[in-house]
């Protein structure tokens, strides 16, 4: 499969359906912290945020996406996902390769994020991409019913 990794444009019509499929992919993968079109919208308005997709070369579907901030040389990564329907295929490592080259450019000393510690598929890739646990958040996670899950705080150097 083919994919068109790029920034979010600023072509209004475009940045609207854009920010629309990112919303629905983090409905669909996200669904106890869901982060809406406005929620996305206003984040975005904020210079140091950044929008990354992946996008099918053929029928212009957004597969993919990673939403981060740039803040002078530390960068962080607020989200990354991938449509189910498209997960296990690479597209996360692809953002991860065009995402590593962009902050290189901008000088960028360090990445970090945070993943729940029982989301075993995101630390494997994020161990494959040179991330390490740097700090870990007791029983951060928590949904009622449910034992809370720790956030685990992972880095990668440039």
């Amino acid at each position: 499969m083919m994919l068109i990794i790029e920034a979010l444009t600023t072509e209004l019509a475009v940045r609207t359906t854009t920010i629309q499929a990112v919303a629905a992919i983090e409905a669909v993968i996200q669904p106890h912290d869901v982060w809406t079109y406005q929620a996305l919208t206003d984040l975005l308005a904020q210079n140091s945020m950044k929008l990354m997709t992946a996008t099918h070369s053929i029928n212009d579907d957004i597969l993919g996406y990673c939403l981060y901030q740039v803040v002078f040389e530390q960068a962080e990564i607020l989200r990354i996902g991938t449509h189910p329907k498209y997960q296990r295929q690479g597209i996360a490592s692809q953002l991860f390769v065009t995402l590593n080259e962009e902050l290189q450019a901008c000088e960028v000393d360090s990445l970090l994020l945070e993943v729940r510690a029982d989301n075993a598929p995101a630390i494997a890739l994020y161990e494959q991409q040179e991330f390490t646990i740097i700090h870990r958040r007791k029983g951060y996670y928590q949904l009622p019913h449910q034992p809370a899950i720790d956030a685990l705080i992972m880095q990668r150097e440039f």
